[in-house]
């Protein structure tokens, strides 16, 4: 113990506070401070609300059944949107028909599955009835939107964005999806 004017008081060797610290953080960092692959989160934009099953980073979900949404874009207008508000897209060579965006190319416009079992869901200005899923070749189902397989783009910053809008990668165009079931034809 060592005195001071302040009184008596212990004297903590440095190293023990800094553990203390340390255990303290990490105990702090137990919990989980990120949204789950598999959360759902709502917002709401000029008078629309965006809802969809979230994915990672590759849009894929594991348990939540899919809502599609719709947001306007500055430049395109409304447009289809998963929960977090990120633009939906499709892809030309899909042709209303089928998913063919698999491998690499799915890892830079990953699909929105839908959760085993799970049916998707309308939002917003989004019309149930074009709703539907396609089998997704690397398994489970993706998405569909008057016939389209929906995707999201890996360069997109955020919520509003649509970078991935008029892109001619992995073999064809890329297209934001209007609420009418139409691509958007027009630039961010």
């Amino acid at each position: 113990m060592s005195q001071s004017r302040f009184g008596t008081h212990r004297l903590i060797p440095a190293c023990s506070l800094l553990a203390v610290v340390l255990v303290a953080a990490l105990a702090g960092c137990g919990g989980s401070s990120a949204p789950s692959p598999t959360s759902s989160t709502s917002t709401s934009t000029s008078g629309s609300t965006s809802s969809a099953t979230t994915g990672s980073t590759t849009g894929s979900s594991a348990s939540s059944p899919a809502t599609v949404s719709t947001r306007s874009v500055s430049g395109l207008g409304p447009v289809l949107v998963n929960a977090q508000g990120s633009t939906l897209y499709i892809f030309e060579p899909d042709a209303h028909a089928r998913v063919t965006c698999t491998g690499s190319c799915a890892q830079v416009w990953p699909p929105l599955k839908l959760a085993n079992g799970g049916h998707p869901s309308a939002s917003g200005a989004a019309k149930s009835s074009l709703l539907g899923s396609d089998p997704d070749p690397e398994g489970g189902h993706v998405v569909t939107y008057a016939g389209w397989p929906l995707y999201t783009y890996a360069g997109d910053s955020g919520p509003g964005n649509a970078s991935g809008q008029g892109l001619d990668s992995n073999g064809g165009a890329w297209y934001a999806i209007a609420p009418s079931g139409r691509p958007v034809m027009g630039t961010p």
